[in-house]
């Protein structure tokens, strides 16, 4: 295949310029398309490339064309309704999906683009606008090797590293399960401090404590769930009833002050259950297996 040195690049949002400007400073040829006539001039005055008139205009002659879009909807109005990329592509060409969009629509699209002889990349990034402008954003990819081997220039432009995901779809999974993960944490730890600041601890000194004790080497995912959870081995030494406890005392200690607990309260429904289920004498990590039997998995 041949490499990719020209670019349809659609969607010039928050996300869109930064990473736009990158391939351009890598010297991708850009021809650009924004809903917003005046974005696409603006980006063309500020870093060069083109600015194309419609989205078919853009996709002519296009080796690749990137999607910057919000979700799975926008992206198949771009790519596969009328006057989209897709009706101006050539056989061969390669479209990537750059933002965060559903994987299940990921696949019907790439079925629709493959019927046109268009391959079709997921490769959505994480780090947000910081890492964009700086080019350390983290690109998960899904798609075949060869699609994917492809793109490879395109990644490293704007990213510090890729993680090959799995065939199509795979990196927008993995992509809204990472932010799922860390939307979940976000007001865990909000909930936590509220929590603490209404029984009067003072909010600073419990975020520094929660540095040391819940970040780094003490979070769950480097401490526990993968050499523990992942290895099967499930020895890290602590009980899982001792741990259903100890969320116990967090929830009934914020209803004793009257703090809004709908998290601690969830989170103790589920310890709770685990210990009737699994037994309170296993070990901590063992609270897996609630969502390996529930899902007929292994992790």
């Amino acid at each position: 295949m041949t490499p990719i040195r020209t670019i349809a690049f659609v969607g010039l949002g928050n996300m869109g310029v930064p990473i736009a400007a990158q391939l351009a400073a890598k010297s991708f040829a850009l021809a650009l398309y924004d809903r917003r006539p005046e974005a696409p001039r603006a980006f063309v005055a500020a870093h060069g490339g083109r600015a194309a008139t419609s989205m078919a205009d853009a996709a002519r002659n296009a080796d690749a064309a990137i999607t910057m879009l919000p979700d799975d909807t926008a992206v198949r109005e771009v790519v596969l309704g009328e006057g989209g990329l897709a009706s101006a592509l050539a056989p061969g060409a390669t479209v990537i999906d750059m933002g965060t969009s559903d994987p299940c629509a990921t696949i019907e699209i790439g079925a629709e683009l493959a019927k046109h002889a268009i391959r079709y990349v997921d490769a959505p990034v994480m780090g947000g606008l910081v890492f964009a402008k700086d080019a350390t954003l983290d690109v998960m990819v899904g798609g075949s090797d060869a699609d994917i081997e492809r793109c490879l220039p395109v990644f490293s432009a704007v990213g510090r590293q890729v993680f090959r995901c799995g065939a199509l779809g795979s990196g927008h999974a993995l992509k809204a399960l990472a932010n799922y993960v860390n939307a979940g944490a976000l007001v865990n730890l909000i909930e936590a401090l509220a929590i603490g600041r209404k029984f009067g601890l003072d909010s600073k000194i419990m975020a520094d404590a929660m540095v040391h004790m819940c970040t780094g080497r003490q979070h769950p995912l480097e401490k526990k769930v993968i050499p523990q959870v992942l290895t099967h081995k499930f020895a890290t030494g602590m009980t899982l009833g001792l741990i259903a406890k100890d969320v116990s005392i967090a929830a009934k200690f914020g209803h004793s002050i009257g703090a809004m607990t709908p998290l601690a309260d969830r989170v103790c429904e589920i310890w709770d259950r685990a210990e009737a289920e699994i037994g309170g004498n296993a070990d901590q990590t063992e609270v897996a297996r609630l969502w390996e039997n529930g899902n007929g998995i292994t992790l």
